[in-house]
């Protein structure tokens, strides 16, 4: 049978790996795929370094518009990344009648309504499993392996760079600092590491699950988006002592208001398996209403842990290149006419349990006041610490974990505790999720 011929866009890390993995086990691929799949040519700006990575056994060019028009490519892999040139060239190579593997979340998450509205009018394909989570299968699973279910909720550890800096700050007690030097040092984090440590990343991926998930178009710009950047050791260790670890965590919720799509810091408790989740690994829980929980773990970057999930997708296009368009999977698991605008909430609406830490004069009546201030906004208290003061220290810290409850309510409650003059500074809010 005809060969799939690929044109690469991009040989980098990702790049690199893809075309590595594919020559590697071709013969694998082949037998899985009823055909050879093969990269015929790779488009590079350093032609050089892609004459290297290839051993010049395809043809390389540094003009990636000729590959996405060129007659003799039948699949377009887009790994350059970001979304300008990304953009163009996606969309060229749709209108040009070629299928597109991407791992380019920013892409999808920004631009993913108007790339798929055009591949459905263009009767080709738009794969990206590549995008979320690296090597772990979880496009695949929200699509087709859950397909029965009614998904609840999802939550996950989609960044390895910010895993990797909590768990090194929760076991050695370090501050964010010392552990970012650390996680540059050895590759995990990059020189300008802003979309990893202010959660940009994880709410890309995240929005692109929680568009399959209840099919909803991509609203990435309402996702509410919170860092590690301002999370202090004192709180990670404090949470360990209640029986939590903190996680920069995705959690997307359908409610009947409306969806939850945030990415922040969060409580986790400790006997959970996604709280043990540690270093650079990602892990993604999804519940369903029929099948419960299920949990996915595994690599969710590098070179070749990514190129598995590119060429998986390079696999389900060629067995379905000639197959109509109405028999594929959806982009977004729902027929396309079936997507719906659910209304995405605001981090004001959403209804969740958190964590309190104040510093306080350590005097009769305080914990009174504050007491009273949750109680008169409907916030009850789960359990609390108030640490001894220190020998020849006047003030303390109190730690309190409430029950659930209306974000704007604990909002509400911390603006009128830290008029309280024996409270001293701010208070640190945290949320947390129970995952049950």
């Amino acid at each position: 049978m005809k060969p799939i011929n690929v044109g690469l866009l991009g040989i980098g890390t990702v790049g690199g790996g893809t075309y590595a993995v594919l020559e590697r086990n071709a013969e694998e691929i082949a037998r899985r795929a009823g055909r050879p799949i093969q990269i015929t040519v790779v488009a590079d700006r350093n032609i050089e370094h892609a004459r290297k990575v290839t051993g010049g056994r395809c043809r390389i060019t540094d003009d990636a518009f000729s590959v996405v028009v060129d007659p003799e490519i039948d699949i377009v892999v887009e790994l350059i990344g970001g979304y300008g040139v990304a953009r163009e060239l996606v969309l060229k190579a749709i209108e040009s009648g070629k299928h597109v593997v991407t791992a380019n979340k920013a892409l999808l998450a920004n631009f993913g309504n108007e790339i798929f509205a055009a591949a459905q009018k263009k009767g080709v394909t738009v794969a990206f499993e590549a995008a979320v989570a690296g090597g772990i299968p979880i496009i695949k699973a929200l699509r087709e392996g859950l397909t029965a279910n009614r998904i609840e909720w999802i939550a996950g550890i989609i960044n390895g760079t910010t895993n990797f800096i909590l768990s090194e700050m929760r076991t050695k007690g370090l501050s964010f600092d010392e552990v970012l030097k650390e996680a540059q040092r050895l590759g995990y984090a990059e020189a300008d590491p802003t979309f990893d440590v202010e959660g940009i990343d994880a709410a890309h991926k995240l929005t692109i699950m929680s568009a399959i998930a209840f099919g909803n178009s991509m609203k990435f710009d309402q996702a509410y988006i919170e860092g590690i950047t301002k999370l202090d050791a004192t709180d990670i260790k404090h949470a360990e002592q209640l029986g939590y670890r903190i996680k920069l965590l995705g959690v997307t919720r359908r409610t009947p208001e409306g969806v939850e799509l945030r990415v922040h810091p969060t409580l986790i408790p400790a006997k959970r398996l996604i709280a043990n989740v540690e270093g650079a690994m990602n892990a993604v829980l999804v519940k369903g209403d029929a099948v419960g929980a299920t949990l996915y773990y595994g690599k969710g970057a590098g070179a070749e842990p990514t190129a598995s999930a590119v060429i998986a997708d390079l696999v389900d296009v060629a067995r379905m290149h000639t197959a109509d368009p109405e028999h594929r999977v959806p982009h977004l698991a729902f027929q396309p006419d079936a997507i719906v605008e659910l209304p995405i909430l605001p981090i004001s609406e959403v209804v969740t349990s958190y964590y309190l830490r104040m510093r306080v004069e350590d005097k009769p009546g305080v914990l009174a006041d504050i007491t009273r201030i949750l109680a008169d906004r409907q916030i009850s208290i789960d359990a609390m610490i108030q640490r001894e003061p220190d020998e020849g220290e006047e003030q303390t810290d109190i730690i309190m974990l409430t029950h659930q409850t209306r974000e704007k309510n604990v909002e509400d409650a911390i603006a009128m505790i830290e008029k309280l003059s024996a409270v001293k500074g701010g208070v640190t809010r945290l949320r947390l999720e129970g995952l049950l």
